[in-house]
């Protein structure tokens, strides 16, 4: 009987130690199931997931590049022409002093670019008006300065300095005063430095050609036919001062009128 009630007793417990041993798998099972639920869920939200969530750092990194975007388009676009509540007059005033900043202007260049900014006319005038009052714009000071900065610094003859004024919207008067500060005498000898730094690029050329490519540079600066001709011609006198062939070539080339550009003394 005792023997019986051992082995039942022993059969009893390895039972109950087995069951013990199920349940606890199925615990383990049920704890990793959920993990694995939880890392499925957890993952819906990261890259490379079928549906990707509020964190998804792609989706941020689109959306911030397309707030930014809108964020500078409004940007460009308010610089772009003045705030409409902004004073027209403010705005025009900031917008000359900047340009005045950089570079002097005639007051016809200051009203073109007012008005592709935007500015309405009455408020560029006024300020533009105030300017001139001012001496902040004043177009016969531009224009002497004009000419003896291109004139020296270029070799600009008054017919080209004249041309160019009158481009940047330089009234008349003040180019006629401009221009009477140059000296024809130092025209002159501006157009005979001009030759004489061209002219040993020349050298061994037939004479016309030699004609022509000097009284082109000329031409270019400015300077009437008649001088440039005359210039060029002395140049080249000096330069075969021996009477050679070159000597004879020169007779034969005809000294064109100033109000006159023949083709076969300007064709550089």
């Amino acid at each position: 009987m005792t023997t019986e009630r051992s082995e039942r007793t022993g059969r009893g417990g390895a039972a109950r130690r087995a069951r013990g041993k199920g349940d606890g798998g199925r615990s383990q099972a049920g704890a990793g199931g959920g993990r694995e639920a939880g890392d499925r869920e957890r993952g819906r939200g990261r890259p490379g997931a079928g549906n990707r969530g509020l964190g998804d750092p792609v989706n941020q990194s689109r959306g911030q590049v397309d707030a930014s975007g809108r964020r500078a388009a409004g940007d460009s676009e308010r610089g772009s022409r003045p705030e409409v509540d902004a004073d027209p007059e403010a705005v025009a005033r900031q917008i000359c002093l900047r340009l005045l900043s950089a570079a002097p202007r005639t007051q016809a260049q200051l009203a073109v670019a007012l008005r592709r900014r935007g500015v309405p006319d009455q408020a560029a005038a006024n300020v533009l008006e105030r300017f001139a009052e001012v001496k902040l714009i004043d177009d016969e000071m531009f224009a002497r300065a004009w000419v003896e900065s291109r004139h020296y610094g270029r070799g600009l003859a008054g017919r080209a300095l004249g041309a160019e004024l009158r481009q940047r919207g330089v009234a008349s008067g003040d180019i006629e005063t401009a221009l009477s500060q140059l000296d024809p005498e130092q025209e002159v000898a501006t157009a005979r430095e001009l030759v004489r730094r061209r002219l040993s690029g020349t050298a061994g050329m037939p004479v016309p050609a030699r004609m022509r490519r000097l009284t082109g540079v000329l031409a270019r600066k400015g300077y009437p036919p008649g001088l440039a001709y005359r210039v060029v011609r002395e140049a080249l006198e000096q330069e075969d001062a021996g009477g050679g062939a070159a000597a004879l070539e020169l007779e034969n080339l005809a000294e064109p009128a100033d109000d006159e550009v023949p083709a076969e003394t300007w064709d550089a």
